[in-house]
């Protein structure tokens, strides 16, 4: 078996090439993609025959030169309007709501949000009644404030 990989160790980073895209996918910050790079002009190097140590020259090479030319590039490109998103959990920010369990005035209560269930607080003195619209003006952790819907 190791004899065969030493033989054809362009297969082996084939393989990692298309490991390392894989794993991209899931990842989407284009960081791994750069060592999918790497693999791909390793993957070529020991096409051509030159040695395992050749070959990892051409890896980190080519990764590096990847991380500082083709990800900053790749950022500016595909995430270009992403500095004003919000993500989690301060998405709910400015989201409206109902009123599944009453929130009491200083308590707790429970809201439900596109499905989800949120541990909520009001923002008054007053309790809001289940049933109610309500919209999300602040958060804590995991508990969103609300006040009733105008």
């Amino acid at each position: 078996m190791i004899d065969y990989l030493s033989q054809h160790l362009w297969q082996t980073w084939a393989v990692i090439a298309v490991i390392c895209l894989i794993l991209e996918l899931t990842a989407g910050d284009f960081f791994i993609m750069c060592f999918s790079i790497g693999a791909a002009f390793a993957c070529g190097a020991a096409a051509v025959g030159l040695g395992f140590y050749a070959q990892l020259v051409f890896f980190a090479v080519f990764t590096l030169i990847s991380l500082f030319l083709v990800r900053p590039v790749a950022l500016r490109y595909f995430h270009r309007h992403d500095e004003g998103r919000v993500s989690n959990a301060d998405a709910l920010l400015g989201r409206h709501g109902k009123v599944v369990e009453t929130i009491q005035a200083g308590g707790f209560g429970r809201v439900q949000i596109d499905g989800d269930i949120w541990k909520a607080e009001t923002k008054g003195d007053t309790d809001i009644p289940e049933g109610s619209n309500v919209v999300v003006v602040d958060r804590a952790s995991t508990i969103i404030t609300v006040e009733i819907e105008q």
